[in-house]
């Protein structure tokens, strides 16, 4: 049975997968860096513009759109969300946006947002933004290149979302960029999908603090399509923002629920009896 592509692609370079099947004749510009998109897969040549997937589990009730490249969330008003619900000072004269910055031996982060002195030469206050898409297993490359190629599928291709991958990732990276952050007096900041940070928060259940004593924020998005019949487009709004700190994280990471012994002991025995018959 043929299986309909549209329902794996959600978005292509910022629109809906069914108003974007050519998007070599936009030149594959990506809408969020106003440049090429830069996004590849090992199974295509060229850029891979696909900004969203679909998921439906037996928990979903309708597929959820899920983003699956970063700067997919650079559309949000993520500068005036920050100052409005995250900044350190009282309020901002010269403010710069800057992207790309280097942090000491943890690598960059992806956007700052800083105050700048009257004579422009000195830094008054400033947060760091990182932006955090999911991570795929398996691949929904056949979806996009049937959309392309005007064509159905033989059958659904095989993806998953690798929330597990993204909690070593993200933890670790905020853990450690909130422990500089800590010690400079301001705070760093998640810009992420609500939809993950529900994941990771039942795999890490840190404590909630309040955005004062926080130096670590949780940016929360959500992902929905507008009600707009004339030019419907999928927009992100700020669902929640969330505090918490990086020794909050890490005693998190470390403490997790530890699963029966009895259950490793099984496994055990399974995989000794499973050798010995080889």
């Amino acid at each position: 049975m043929a299986f309909n592509p549209y329902d794996v692609v959600c978005e292509i370079l910022g629109q809906p997968a069914n108003q974007m099947q050519n998007p070599v004749n936009e030149d594959y510009l990506c809408p969020f860096i106003n440049s090429k998109c830069t996004k590849r897969s090992h199974r295509i040549d060229g850029p891979f513009p696909v900004c969203s997937v679909f998921r439906k589990t037996r928990k979903d009730k309708h597929p959820i759109p899920i983003v699956v490249c970063p700067r997919r969330l650079y559309a949000a008003d993520i500068y005036n969300d920050v100052i409005a619900h995250c900044w350190p000072g009282d309020s901002l004269s010269n403010p710069i946006v800057v992207h790309e910055i280097k942090m000491g031996k943890v690598g960059n982060v992806d956007m700052v947002i800083a105050d700048l002195s009257d004579n422009g030469t000195e830094i008054i206050d400033f947060v760091s933004i990182e932006l955090q898409a999911i991570d795929i297993t398996g691949s929904y490359e056949p979806a996009y290149s049937a959309i392309v190629l005007n064509s159905e599928l033989d059958k659904k291709p095989t993806y998953n979302f690798n929330y597990k991958n993204v909690q070593k990732r993200l933890m670790s990276q905020m853990t450690d960029k909130g422990f500089y952050h800590h010690h400079w007096g301001t705070k760093i900041i998640a810009v992420i999908q609500d939809v993950m940070f529900d994941n990771l928060k039942s795999r890490l259940n840190f404590a909630d603090i309040d955005i004062e004593k926080s130096n670590i924020i949780f940016m929360q998005y959500s992902l929905a399509l507008t009600d707009t019949d004339d030019d419907p487009r999928y927009e992100l709004q700020l669902k929640k923002v969330s505090g918490t700190t990086h020794n909050e994280l890490m005693m998190s990471s470390l403490y997790q629920k530890t699963p029966p012994k009895e259950d490793f002991c099984k496994h055990i025995l399974r995989v000794h009896a499973a050798s010995s018959k080889k």
